[in-house]
């Protein structure tokens, strides 16, 4: 086979194998997701919420036994705010926790926001127990939230599920939210931790573009 017949293969198996990056795939989910989501304004997460959020985590088709407790495992992204805008996605994994009866099924979409700098701190951080290290509820649905009880607007951390096309608040007491540090090489080439990519100065992928656009629409509360 001539040289430049096996450099065109490579490449084009190169470029497949880009394309194939299953977490490059499960960012594009976790855009349209929130875009999904968002679209039903009465039944989406509440504006002023996202107005004031910190942090924003999306987890596209975590897996659960349905009615099983402790036997969830899905993988997802969080970006926070920087400037009039937010930061480069940095990849996570979610484990465990107690989702009770209310949905059920074996996938289901997770949304997170983190409320203020001491959560979005200690969700940076290698790992951390949600309910253990921090006041996590489960968010509200609709319009607006400022008829929300006192309890869930002091809440570190909001948590909502879609499945089957129903969306409602959801408590993780006890899932273990941890970086993903191979994920973050899948996406930028090399070995970064959370804190480096949502912190520093590192341009978002492509396939990041979704989900920021849709975060874009909800400025910074003044």
């Amino acid at each position: 086979m001539r040289p430049y017949v096996i450099a065109l293969l490579a490449t084009t198996s190169l470029f497949a194998a880009k394309v194939k990056n299953p977490t490059t795939i499960r960012l594009r989910e976790a855009g349209t997701v929130f875009s999904e989501i968002m679209a039903a304004p009465d039944k989406g997460i509440p504006h002023d919420l996202l107005e004031k959020a910190h942090c924003v985590v999306v987890v596209p088709g975590l897996k659960k036994a349905a009615f099983v407790v402790g036997a969830q495992y899905g993988k997802g992204f969080v970006t926070c705010r920087r400037g009039g805008g937010w930061s480069a996605p940095a990849a996570v994994r979610i484990e465990g926790g107690s989702f009770g009866f209310q949905i059920g099924g074996t996938e289901i979409d997770v949304v997170m926001l983190v409320m203020n700098d001491r959560g979005a701190d200690r969700l940076l951080s290698s790992q951390f127990t949600l309910g253990g290290q921090s006041e996590v509820a489960a968010g509200p649905v609709g319009r607006s939230a400022t008829a929300q009880t006192d309890a869930l607007m002091t809440a570190e951390l909001l948590s909502w599920s879609r499945s089957r096309g129903i969306f409602a608040g959801v408590s993780l007491l006890g899932a273990t939210l941890r970086q993903d540090l191979d994920d973050n090489r899948a996406l930028y080439g090399k070995k970064l931790e959370n804190r480096e990519i949502v912190r520093g100065n590192v341009a978002a992928p492509k396939s990041a573009a979704r989900l920021l656009k849709q975060l874009n629409q909800y400025p910074p509360h003044s």
